[in-house]
């Protein structure tokens, strides 16, 4: 099951979206963006869009705000808080970029929120917003137990590949590596460096380039997968770092899965 209802997803300042580049042909997925790494020494908002004033559908029981954002000590901090707004009675944080990105190898360091029906995740995603099908390949960590963080793959809108992986440790507690390596015949995951999921079947893997997203928001609906939602108190997921690495560039920071691979 997605987190997704692309009707509600919003389309970023029309003026970014008249200057977003051509979107590559299907099944090529070529890369558009540049190689990057993220420290969150500050927030580049013309690199990063934060997500404001809306959510996502019925199911979302939060409303995206830049007041749940925060970037302090080199870190990227999206809060989970109750907070009344027009029409939801909590406030959530997410960041995505404005540039789209296809094959290459995607990281992020981070630590999950804690608490059943809140959803820590890391992404790369499109639709029709953006004028194409739905593709996305998640890292989803569910609070409800964060000893396990849920792999899975869109594609043309159609799921139903989820794979739990287990977190020694708890992703709540301790900052973990995860990351994918999306190429056209293979889709790998990593945690902590360890290959934990592959993916080799051509109609698993998606083909269209992607944005790439950090969010926490929670769920009242969502309830046989995300948990049921209880609140108590404000919670946060921590984001060290953020990285793409187009395909044949070396490893650029240590720590990056690239660096243990031949």
């Amino acid at each position: 099951m997605t987190h997704f209802v692309d009707m509600f997803r919003k389309t970023v300042v029309t003026a970014m979206v008249l200057c977003a580049p051509i979107a590559a042909p299907a099944a090529m997925a070529q890369t558009t963006g540049a190689s990057f790494v993220e420290s969150f020494d500050k927030l580049d908002t013309s690199f990063w869009y934060i997500s404001d004033g809306w959510n996502n559908g019925a199911h979302q029981n939060c409303t995206w705000s830049k007041d749940a954002i925060t970037v302090a000590n080199g870190q990227l901090v999206l809060d989970f808080r109750q907070k009344q707004t027009a029409d939801r009675a909590y406030t959530c944080g997410e960041i995505q970029t404005r540039q789209r990105y296809g094959y290459g190898t995607y990281e992020i360091r981070m630590k999950a929120a804690t608490g059943s029906g809140l959803n820590s995740a890391f992404f790369s995603y499109i639709g029709p917003t953006d004028k194409q099908p739905h593709d996305e390949i998640d890292f989803e960590v569910l609070g409800k137990n964060t000893n396990q963080v849920q792999v899975n793959q869109y594609i043309s809108a159609k799921g139903d590949n989820e794979k739990l992986i287990a977190v020694p440790g708890g992703a709540d507690k301790a900052f973990n590596n995860y990351a994918f390596i999306w190429e056209k015949n293979r889709l790998r995951y990593f945690l902590n460096g360890k290959l934990v999921h592959e993916v080799t079947d051509p109609a698993k893997i998606p083909t269209h380039p992607q944005k790439i997203f950090a969010s926490l928001w929670g769920s009242d609906t969502f309830k046989d997968w995300m948990g049921t939602f209880a609140y108590n108190g404000p919670v946060s997921m921590q984001v060290d770092r953020i990285a793409f690495t187009a395909p044949g560039e070396k490893c650029k920071f240590e720590g990056s899965v690239l660096c243990t691979l031949n």
